[in-house]
């Protein structure tokens, strides 16, 4: 339904777990129509639980009044063991849980999260140059061929 394009860009990802996402009334009919921004979008634990934050679901035309909070926190629905597993690893410097994407399955949202580390400015040039030199290369096996 949407997917977080700029995650791959400026994180490093170690690890991904999927979790279900806790939606309220019309927030499903605007997720189904993609209209989720993911813009400093991540995940917190509170009280022993995990918790989406900031991720913008535009409100539902069709709904009037009766709409959602556009950025309210948002529960995430995982085993307990994963999320003692995820707080000890984001305990470890500078890593934090981002989602990469939201998706319905058998009728149930869920969300893909990565334990992401931040890329610095010259690790995204360093991966820029890399892709350059690879499309070059697969031009230049094609023009041999």
């Amino acid at each position: 339904m949407a997917r977080n394009k700029k995650a791959r860009h400026a994180y490093e990802i170690l690890d991904t777990w999927e979790a279900g996402l806790v939606l309220h009334g019309t927030e499903v009919k605007s997720v189904r129509a993609g209209k989720v921004a993911f813009q400093d979008a991540h995940a917190r634990p509170a009280a022993g639980e995990l918790w989406l934050y900031n991720l913008h679901v535009s409100p539902y035309g069709g709904a009037n009044r009766w709409n959602h909070d556009e950025t309210r926190p948002r529960k995430l629905l995982l085993h307990r063991d994963q999320i003692r597993r995820m707080i000890a690893k984001m305990e470890e410097k500078g890593l934090t849980l981002i989602p990469l994407d939201i998706y319905f399955r058998r009728g149930v949202a869920k969300v893909t999260l990565a334990l992401c580390r931040g890329k610095k400015h010259r690790d995204r040039r360093e991966e820029l140059r890399r892709k350059t030199m690879d499309r070059e290369a697969e031009r230049a096996v094609k023009e041999r061929e």
